[in-house]
């Protein structure tokens, strides 16, 4: 599971470099955001802008994330690609994190 971290201001955003956030990956993403995420700033982005497909266990190892860093840290999203949107809108998952079509300040802009 290939994830870069950077300070983007007073938040730390993480991206996920993998086109999937699946069962064959959910557990490593989970450890290596548990790594990442332990000491961070009290806002966390996870940039999922080069993600194509989220399963049910994707999608449960972001929650687990969520709550692993709550109360004193949020997890927010951002560039969710088309079919990774409509799994959050449909388990309405998108009621519960903070969703930004793009990075705030284009944050971790370099690279692209």
């Amino acid at each position: 599971m290939h994830l870069e971290a950077a300070m983007a201001g007073e938040a730390l955003v993480v991206r996920v470099e993998e086109a999937r956030l699946d069962a064959a990956c959910a557990i490593q993403f989970k450890d290596r955001m548990r790594e990442i995420a332990g000491a961070a700033p009290p806002r966390v982005i996870l940039d999922l802008a080069r993600v194509g497909f989220v399963d049910s266990s994707g999608l449960g190892a972001i929650v687990a994330v969520m709550k692993f860093l709550a109360p004193a840290r949020r997890l927010e999203l951002a560039g969710l690609t088309p079919n990774v949107a409509k799994v959050f809108h449909l388990t309405r998952m998108d009621t519960v994190f903070t969703i930004h079509a793009a990075l705030p300040g284009g944050a971790m802009a370099h690279g692209d």
